[in-house]
């Protein structure tokens, strides 16, 4: 598969602020170590499943930051997948709630202890709950794009999903709404590409040479880039994101992203040394442009870890739910 142009390679230049760059590595230290510390809740026997995003956060992260966050359809909406925890603390996330989710206690902010690792929602930020079942998001997003057209202003709808999910026919109906023509849908449409349904590799599995060009068939902007690059990435998807913003029209965007842990703890959640690490080659060019130094990252690191092992000791001591809530949380909450 052909690789994606890859922004400033040439030069290795960094056309970003120093601040920005701080706080893009310092997010993605923070919710690469999050992970980390839910892979090794699980392995522990403190969660029943983990699956999340390490690999994806120089996507991610970006992607969080250029949000408009709020509530209402004057902000954005995201429908998003379990691999986005790098989204939530890039968008002011405490990392608390996934421990806690992964723990399944009372104090789950995300689903009360009912539900899987990395299954994100949150009201106040338009965030919508993220389900289990593969790529059912893609045929959701349509909805509140357009109650944003109806509404006016500039908020958007952004909708995450993988590659392989795009066979599901949820991906086909969301090209098919934001697309019609006449009442195009202002709807950033994105896959992240880390070139595996679970065990089954996409090679053999996509006709397509990159799976945005699917979205050429219904007129819409299509555009494969590097999404581990997390400097091309931000400004690739602010460049989609102003288009979405003022054309009011659907935006089709292909990520090709990294999977360090594999599929999830079905499939062991080791470490794969051969996919490229978006946190290592970013520190590299921070730490050849004098960005930071190679101690200052260590020790965020450091400071991290430690912050993730005490709030994962606290969690440990929470309450699970009760069993009399087994009702909550259905469908709406007793008056």
């Amino acid at each position: 598969m052909p690789k994606p142009r890859l922004l400033n390679r040439e030069e290795d230049s960094l056309p970003l602020e120093r601040e920005l760059l701080v706080r893009m590595h310092d997010l993605m230290v923070k919710a690469r170590v999050l992970e980390e510390r839910l892979i090794q809740m699980y392995k522990q026997g403190h969660g029943y499943f983990w699956i999340g995003g390490p690999g994806e956060e120089a996507f991610n992260v970006p992607l969080g930051l250029l949000m408009k966050k709020g509530q209402g359809p004057a902000y954005d909406y995201l429908h998003a997948h379990y691999r986005q925890s790098a989204t939530m603390m890039a968008l002011g996330e405490e990392p608390i709630g996934a421990l806690r989710q992964m723990k399944n206690v009372a104090s789950d902010p995300y689903s009360g202890g009912r539900n899987f690792a990395g299954h994100f929602s949150k009201r106040e930020w338009n965030i919508a709950p993220v389900s289990s079942p593969i790529e059912v998001q893609y045929g959701m997003a349509p909805g509140t794009a357009l109650m944003q057209k109806r509404h006016g202003g500039d908020a958007i709808t952004i909708v995450t999903g993988g590659d392989a999910g795009t066979a599901e026919g949820d991906f086909a109906s969301c090209l098919v709404w934001s697309s019609r023509k006449g009442q195009e849908l202002p709807v950033l449409i994105i896959v992240t590409n880390n070139k595996w349904g679970i065990s089954t590799s996409a090679e053999g599995q996509h006709g397509e040479t990159h799976v945005a060009d699917r979205g050429k068939a219904f007129n819409m902007r299509t555009k494969t880039i590097d999404g581990n690059d997390p400097i091309n990435a931000y400004l690739e998807l602010k460049e989609a994101m102003e288009y979405v913003r003022t054309e009011r029209k659907p935006f089709l965007m292909e990520a090709e992203v990294s999977r360090l842990y594999g599929h999830s703890s079905a499939s062991g959640a080791n470490f794969v040394g051969n996919e490229q690490d978006c946190l290592a080659q970013f520190e590299a060019r921070l730490e050849k442009h004098g960005i930071l130094t190679r101690k200052e990252m260590d020790e965020l690191r450091n400071r991290y870890t430690e912050d993730m092992a005490a709030m994962a000791r606290q969690v440990r001591e929470e309450p699970l739910p009760a069993p009399e809530t087994i009702w909550n949380h259905i469908y709406a909450e007793r008056k």
